[in-house]
């Protein structure tokens, strides 16, 4: 029997059931990534920190064919993300340019190149090689902050400059 390739894709799911959904998900055996982030949500009484999605509505499955349709029959799974009709794969970059946003590490060194804002840039290295975006601003010697599209939002990463190339 040949192994089938798992691809991303962004499942849409119902208004604030991203935890229910991956729950299902985790139950069903079907890989998924949840991206959460803490904020610190405040009530009238209190505050308090809590993990959020990144994207709400959405959850990443890595599925093959068996998977793809379990996650889709999960109670509160909505429909995938499609571009004229089919199934939107999701780059494995774009996948980590999430985790990266989430777990910023520390830059490597500069390596003197002239970017300026508004500059169309590719990630050249590192595990996000290949992903583009536009470079909205110019942190500091180490450091550039790249606006990346993602599922129909754009998150923006500080990524080292030495890993960035100008495409324009």
């Amino acid at each position: 029997m040949k192994h089938e390739e798992k691809k991303w894709y962004a499942l849409y799911v119902k208004s604030r059931s991203e935890k229910k959904v991956a729950l299902e998900l985790n139950a069903e055996t079907v890989e998924y990534y949840l991206p959460l982030e803490k904020v610190l949500r405040r009530w009238s009484d209190r505050k308090k920190w809590v993990n959020e999605p990144l994207f709400r509505s959405y959850i990443f499955v890595y599925a093959n064919t068996t998977d793809y349709y379990k996650a889709l029959y999960v109670p509160n799974a909505l429909h995938y993300v499609r571009f004229e009709g089919k199934a939107v794969v999701v780059p494995p970059q774009q996948i980590e340019a999430i985790k990266y946003y989430l777990n910023e590490k520390e830059p490597v060194l500069f390596d003197g190149a002239d970017m300026k804002e508004g500059q169309k840039v590719e990630v050249i290295a590192g595990t996000m090689i290949g992903l583009t975006g536009v470079l909205v601003q110019v942190k500091d010697k180490k450091r550039v902050k790249v606006e990346i599209e993602v599922v129909n939002s754009a998150i923006l990463l500080q990524i080292p400059r030495n890993r960035l190339r100008i495409i324009e």
